[in-house]
């Protein structure tokens, strides 16, 4: 639970690998960073909101 913080950092620099391999700059590749923010948000709240339904 602790390392949820992990999935947007990974995520992000998978991204900003590739605009650099496709010789990209960051502004154009900054929906794909708020695309990344937004989804690791739902997911980081569906994972928790899973703990704490399941947890006995």
């Amino acid at each position: 639970m602790a390392r949820m913080f992990l999935i947007p950092l990974v995520i992000s620099l998978l991204w900003l690998g590739f605009l650099h391999y496709h010789d990209l700059s960051i502004k154009q590749g900054a929906k794909g960073f708020y695309w990344i923010a937004g989804l690791s948000a739902f997911l980081i709240g569906f994972f928790t909101l899973m703990l704490h339904l399941t947890r006995t």
